[in-house]
């Protein structure tokens, strides 16, 4: 498996389980594998659905800011990857 950096957490709302991610770097599309680590984090999940300004959207770029739903807390800071089978 290849991880590549994309982007990092922003910001995390508990009720909602929500991520905010800004993407930096490439792209991500509904379905990809994600990974999200840092300090205390470690979450591999698929990417069910994204949205950006309460819009859901099948993909995004490099420069956007998406909200995601997570299985578990993140932290602001922590790293986002794409997984991809190699």
């Amino acid at each position: 498996m290849a991880e590549k950096r994309i982007g990092e957490v922003m910001k995390y709302f508990a009720k909602p389980s929500v991520a905010a991610v800004k993407i930096t770097d490439g792209e991500i599309d509904v379905g990809d594998t994600i990974k999200i680590t840092g300090h205390t984090t470690d979450l591999t999940m698929a990417l069910d659905s994204m949205e950006i300004n309460n819009q859901k959207v099948p993909r995004a770029l490099a420069g956007d800011y998406i909200g995601i739903k997570v299985a578990d807390r993140v932290r602001p800071g922590d790293e986002v990857y794409k997984v991809t089978a190699s």
